[in-house]
Protein backbone atom coordinates (compact mmCIF):
# COMPACT_ATOMS: atom_id res chain seq x y z
CA UNK A 1 0.00 0.00 0.00
CA UNK A 2 2.88 1.97 0.85
CA UNK A 3 4.57 1.40 -2.05
CA UNK A 4 1.18 2.34 -4.27
CA UNK A 5 0.74 5.75 -2.75
CA UNK A 6 4.20 6.46 -3.06
CA UNK A 7 4.50 5.89 -6.76
CA UNK A 8 1.13 7.76 -7.15
CA UNK A 9 2.49 10.69 -4.88
CA UNK A 10 5.91 11.05 -7.16
CA UNK A 11 3.60 10.43 -10.79
CA UNK A 12 1.75 13.54 -9.38
CA UNK A 13 4.63 15.83 -8.49
CA UNK A 14 6.33 14.87 -12.37
CA UNK A 15 3.29 15.74 -14.10
CA UNK A 16 3.11 18.70 -11.55
CA UNK A 17 -0.19 18.00 -10.36
CA UNK A 18 -1.29 19.58 -7.16
CA UNK A 19 -4.35 19.19 -4.79
CA UNK A 20 -5.14 22.86 -4.05
CA UNK A 21 -7.02 22.91 -1.19
CA UNK A 22 -6.57 19.33 -0.58
CA UNK A 23 -9.70 18.95 -2.71
CA UNK A 24 -8.98 19.71 -6.40
CA UNK A 25 -6.36 18.47 -8.32
CA UNK A 26 -4.79 20.53 -11.59
CA UNK A 27 -1.75 21.58 -12.91
CA UNK A 28 -0.75 25.32 -11.96
CA UNK A 29 1.44 25.71 -14.86
CA UNK A 30 -1.03 24.40 -17.49
CA UNK A 31 -3.60 26.50 -15.71
CA UNK A 32 -1.68 29.28 -15.87
CA UNK A 33 -1.25 29.12 -19.47
CA UNK A 34 -4.64 28.95 -19.97
CA UNK A 35 -5.25 32.00 -18.04
CA UNK A 36 -3.76 34.68 -20.68
CA UNK A 37 -7.71 35.44 -21.79
CA UNK A 38 -8.57 35.75 -17.82
CA UNK A 39 -6.09 38.45 -17.25
CA UNK A 40 -8.11 40.77 -18.96
CA UNK A 41 -10.54 41.16 -16.36
CA UNK A 42 -8.96 39.31 -13.45
CA UNK A 43 -5.76 41.06 -13.76
CA UNK A 44 -2.00 39.34 -14.98
CA UNK A 45 -1.46 38.33 -11.11
CA UNK A 46 -5.46 37.36 -10.43
CA UNK A 47 -6.27 41.00 -8.79
CA UNK A 48 -8.86 42.92 -10.86
CA UNK A 49 -7.72 46.53 -11.57
CA UNK A 50 -11.91 47.04 -11.70
CA UNK A 51 -13.76 46.94 -8.73
CA UNK A 52 -16.58 45.48 -10.53
CA UNK A 53 -15.13 42.52 -11.82
CA UNK A 54 -13.91 40.07 -8.63
CA UNK A 55 -10.12 39.04 -7.71
CA UNK A 56 -9.18 35.59 -8.24
CA UNK A 57 -5.84 35.28 -6.60
CA UNK A 58 -5.96 33.26 -3.12
CA UNK A 59 -9.70 32.48 -4.15
CA UNK A 60 -10.36 28.99 -2.50
CA UNK A 61 -9.91 26.36 -5.69
CA UNK A 62 -13.13 24.34 -4.82
CA UNK A 63 -14.74 27.28 -5.06
CA UNK A 64 -13.60 28.69 -8.51
CA UNK A 65 -14.30 25.01 -9.80
CA UNK A 66 -17.83 25.35 -8.99
CA UNK A 67 -18.68 29.05 -10.31
CA UNK A 68 -17.06 28.21 -13.71
CA UNK A 69 -19.77 25.46 -13.96
CA UNK A 70 -22.23 27.35 -12.78
CA UNK A 71 -21.62 30.25 -15.58
CA UNK A 72 -21.38 26.97 -18.01
CA UNK A 73 -24.13 24.63 -16.92
CA UNK A 74 -23.70 21.40 -18.61
CA UNK A 75 -25.64 22.00 -22.26
CA UNK A 76 -25.50 17.94 -22.76
CA UNK A 77 -27.54 17.43 -19.74
CA UNK A 78 -29.97 20.04 -20.36
CA UNK A 79 -28.47 21.90 -16.86
CA UNK A 80 -28.71 25.46 -16.97
CA UNK A 81 -26.56 28.09 -15.67
CA UNK A 82 -26.93 29.19 -12.13
CA UNK A 83 -25.18 32.27 -13.01
CA UNK A 84 -25.38 34.70 -15.95
CA UNK A 85 -22.29 36.73 -17.01
CA UNK A 86 -22.58 38.03 -20.60
CA UNK A 87 -18.65 38.29 -20.72
CA UNK A 88 -18.06 35.30 -18.80
CA UNK A 89 -20.38 32.93 -20.91
CA UNK A 90 -18.03 33.43 -23.91
CA UNK A 91 -15.26 32.31 -21.56
CA UNK A 92 -16.65 29.14 -19.86
CA UNK A 93 -18.22 27.40 -22.87
CA UNK A 94 -14.81 26.43 -24.50
CA UNK A 95 -13.30 24.96 -20.75
CA UNK A 96 -13.23 21.12 -20.16
CA UNK A 97 -13.88 20.17 -16.32
CA UNK A 98 -9.69 19.50 -16.76
CA UNK A 99 -9.23 23.44 -17.50
CA UNK A 100 -11.61 24.69 -14.88
CA UNK A 101 -9.66 22.47 -12.56
CA UNK A 102 -6.04 23.61 -13.86
CA UNK A 103 -7.29 27.41 -13.74
CA UNK A 104 -8.55 26.99 -9.88
CA UNK A 105 -5.43 25.28 -8.56
CA UNK A 106 -3.27 28.34 -10.36
CA UNK A 107 -5.45 31.32 -8.98
CA UNK A 108 -5.66 29.62 -5.35
CA UNK A 109 -1.78 29.65 -5.53
CA UNK A 110 -1.52 33.53 -6.28
CA UNK A 111 -1.06 35.76 -3.55
CA UNK A 112 -4.02 38.31 -2.97
CA UNK A 113 -3.71 42.10 -2.49
CA UNK A 114 -4.75 43.52 0.87
CA UNK A 115 -7.08 46.35 0.54
CA UNK A 116 -8.63 48.94 3.55
CA UNK A 117 -12.16 49.10 4.34
CA UNK A 118 -13.69 50.85 1.02
CA UNK A 119 -15.92 53.25 3.01
CA UNK A 120 -14.85 53.95 6.92
CA UNK A 121 -17.68 56.03 7.72
CA UNK A 122 -20.18 52.35 7.63
CA UNK A 123 -17.34 50.15 9.01
CA UNK A 124 -18.85 49.72 12.41
CA UNK A 125 -22.19 48.42 10.99
CA UNK A 126 -20.41 46.25 8.38
CA UNK A 127 -18.56 44.53 11.06
CA UNK A 128 -22.02 44.61 13.29
CA UNK A 129 -23.31 42.43 10.44
CA UNK A 130 -20.33 40.48 9.66
CA UNK A 131 -19.30 39.17 12.69
CA UNK A 132 -22.91 39.14 14.96
CA UNK A 133 -25.48 39.12 12.26
CA UNK A 134 -28.87 41.21 13.14
CA UNK A 135 -31.55 39.29 15.46
CA UNK A 136 -33.99 42.02 14.16
CA UNK A 137 -34.26 41.22 10.36
CA UNK A 138 -33.22 37.71 11.09
CA UNK A 139 -29.71 38.07 9.27
CA UNK A 140 -27.26 35.66 10.11
CA UNK A 141 -23.55 36.37 10.73
CA UNK A 142 -21.11 36.28 7.82
CA UNK A 143 -18.31 35.06 10.13
CA UNK A 144 -20.06 31.75 10.76
CA UNK A 145 -19.56 30.55 7.24
CA UNK A 146 -16.87 32.61 6.14
CA UNK A 147 -14.72 32.66 8.96
CA UNK A 148 -13.34 35.84 11.41
CA UNK A 149 -10.76 36.78 8.24
CA UNK A 150 -13.06 35.93 5.35
CA UNK A 151 -10.69 33.05 4.26
CA UNK A 152 -14.24 31.12 3.79
CA UNK A 153 -14.19 27.13 3.83
CA UNK A 154 -12.79 25.09 0.93
CA UNK A 155 -14.39 21.85 2.05
CA UNK A 156 -18.10 23.17 2.36
CA UNK A 157 -17.66 25.78 -0.93
CA UNK A 158 -17.56 28.75 0.85
CA UNK A 159 -15.34 31.46 -0.89
CA UNK A 160 -12.63 34.08 0.66
CA UNK A 161 -14.09 36.86 1.20
CA UNK A 162 -11.09 39.27 2.28
CA UNK A 163 -9.72 41.65 0.17
CA UNK A 164 -12.23 41.68 -2.17
CA UNK A 165 -13.75 44.84 -3.74
CA UNK A 166 -16.92 46.16 -1.89
CA UNK A 167 -18.57 47.18 -4.98
CA UNK A 168 -18.34 43.22 -6.76
CA UNK A 169 -19.63 41.90 -3.42
CA UNK A 170 -22.43 44.43 -3.15
CA UNK A 171 -23.08 43.27 -6.88
CA UNK A 172 -23.38 39.77 -5.40
CA UNK A 173 -25.47 40.17 -2.50
CA UNK A 174 -27.94 42.61 -4.60
CA UNK A 175 -28.33 39.36 -6.92
CA UNK A 176 -28.93 36.85 -4.30
CA UNK A 177 -31.36 39.09 -2.76
CA UNK A 178 -32.99 39.71 -5.99
CA UNK A 179 -32.91 36.04 -7.56
CA UNK A 180 -31.04 36.94 -9.99
CA UNK A 181 -28.19 34.64 -8.46
CA UNK A 182 -28.92 31.12 -7.74
CA UNK A 183 -25.45 29.59 -7.49
CA UNK A 184 -25.86 28.77 -3.96
CA UNK A 185 -28.11 25.52 -4.74
CA UNK A 186 -30.90 24.21 -3.18
CA UNK A 187 -29.80 25.43 0.63
CA UNK A 188 -30.60 29.04 -0.62
CA UNK A 189 -28.46 29.84 1.96
CA UNK A 190 -27.10 33.51 0.31
CA UNK A 191 -29.97 33.94 -1.01
CA UNK A 192 -32.22 33.74 2.59
CA UNK A 193 -29.49 35.81 4.04
CA UNK A 194 -28.34 38.79 1.65
CA UNK A 195 -33.10 39.13 1.37
CA UNK A 196 -32.92 40.27 5.07
CA UNK A 197 -30.00 42.99 4.27
CA UNK A 198 -31.25 46.40 3.67
CA UNK A 199 -29.19 48.63 0.83
CA UNK A 200 -27.30 50.37 3.67
CA UNK A 201 -26.23 46.53 5.00
CA UNK A 202 -25.76 45.61 1.61
CA UNK A 203 -23.29 48.85 1.20
CA UNK A 204 -21.51 48.47 5.12
CA UNK A 205 -21.09 44.46 5.07
CA UNK A 206 -19.60 44.69 1.69
CA UNK A 207 -17.35 47.88 2.48
CA UNK A 208 -15.75 45.64 5.91
CA UNK A 209 -15.03 42.61 4.12
CA UNK A 210 -12.91 44.36 1.45
CA UNK A 211 -10.86 45.66 4.21
CA UNK A 212 -10.21 42.21 6.09
CA UNK A 213 -6.64 40.90 6.39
Amino acid sequence: MKKILGAFITGMALTGTAFADGLVAGDAQTGKAKSITCAACHGADGNSVNPAWPSLAGQNATYIVHQLQAFKGDPAKGVAPTRSEPLMLGQVMTLSDEDMRNLAVYFSELKPTARAVADPSVVDLGKRLYRGGDRDSKTSACMACHGPTGRGNPAADVPSVHGQYATYLATQLRNYASGARTSDGPTRVMRDIASTLSEDDIVAVASYMQGLQ
